[in-house]
């Protein structure tokens, strides 16, 4: 039973001949795209190309260079019905930049393709770039990389990512390519590739998980959102509205200027300003003098006299002094010569 599950290595689908279908389609299909004129020059010189790989199935295609569209249908002799479908990818991937000799391989059994839409995914026109280029890579080695992990063929134009290749891969490209648009490196994809490709080669994993192995990456937001400096606290609700504000009539009412005469009303607010300049000049009169104001002194600190209670020794130093009068400078004394000149002459005797 596991061999029956298993499919051997280096097996292939049966090709779809005439034989399957000798009757051919009952009805005529025909599908038709649009070119941007950048590629009018290039699809001109190749089309005989195409029209030749095409006519190998029996697919009939037509370039129109007024309208700018392609067009290709099915004929009288086309037997395959996938037939068309293949030749309408080919017509796509032509239009969306890919060179003839990589969007010809479309016809093949094997071989499918993906054209993945990014112009959408992001809003800002700036970021978009960043990240369609980081998808490239310094000098194309990241899509380099990921073409040789996936076994496709990528090729990144304008608002779409058009991808050529096996099915698995296929699934890979678009997994990648909508993960760099949502800002995730793609670094990080391709690793986790690499190392499904290494555990592929081992028989033992292939009916095991392979979590513990690929690496597990978190996204870490480095940027913190900033706390506004005036925090707007909302009071609570009450139904009754905030008291009027009194009127300067009111206040004067209030006060009892109201009932004053002209004359004393001036005198009042004379005396105000006038107590109010006294005391601005006695504010800057406080911040001159300050200046004059002397800075406080450290206390001096008395150091302790050393301690007599040791008492010098007078007779022991006079002694000293005396014995080292009587000798002298750079010679022995007497006792130690005599003693050194009876050694040597024993010394002599022995000798002879």
């Amino acid at each position: 039973e596991s061999e029956l599950l298993t499919v051997p290595d280096g097996w292939k689908e049966p090709a779809f001949t005439r034989e399957d279908n000798p009757k051919g389609l009952l009805e005529e299909s025909s599908f038709a795209t649009l070119f941007p004129k950048y590629r009018e020059a290039y699809l001109k010189e190749c089309w005989p190309l195409v029209q030749k790989a095409l006519g190998e199935h029996y697919v009939n295609a037509a370039l129109d260079l007024i309208e700018g569209s392609m067009t290709v249908t099915t004929t009288k002799k086309t037997f395959d019905p996938y037939a068309i479908i293949r030749a309408r990818d080919l017509i796509k991937l032509l239009a969306r930049s890919v060179p003839f000799e990589q969007a010809v391989r479309i016809l093949q059994d094997d071989v499918a393709c993906d054209i993945i839409k990014i112009g959408s995914l992001v809003r800002k026109r700036e970021t978009f770039i960043k990240r369609r280029a980081r998808l490239l890579g310094p000098k194309g080695s990241t899509l380099k990389a990921l073409e040789l992990l996936t076994n496709c063929y990528i090729m990144v134009q304008g608002n779409t990512v058009s991808a050529l290749g096996p099915f698995s891969g296929l699934k890979e490209v678009r997994k990648v390519v909508l993960d760099t648009m949502k800002n995730i490196h793609p670094i990080y994809n391709i690793k986790t590739l690499m190392i499904k490709r290494e555990l592929a080669k081992d028989p033992e994993l292939r009916t095991q998980s392979w979590e513990r192995f690929l690496p597990k990456f978190k996204r870490k937001n480095l940027k913190k959102r900033k706390e506004p400096k005036k925090k707007n606290t909302k009071k609570e609700y009450t139904p009754f509205p905030p008291p009027q504000p009194e009127s300067q009539i009111d206040k004067e009412l209030a006060s009892g200027e109201y009932f004053l005469k002209e004359r004393q009303k001036k005198r009042k607010q004379m005396e105000e300003i006038k107590a109010k300049q006294a005391d601005a000049i006695k504010k800057r009169q406080e911040e001159r003098n300050k200046a004059f104001i002397p800075p406080k002194e450290k206390p001096v600190v008395k150091t302790k006299k050393a301690s007599t209670e040791k008492k010098i020794d007078i007779e022991a130093i006079k002694e000293k002094v005396k014995n080292a009068k009587k000798k002298k400078l750079g010679a022995l004394p007497e006792e130690e010569v005599k003693l050194k000149m009876a050694a040597d002459e024993k010394k002599k005797k022995k000798k002879k």
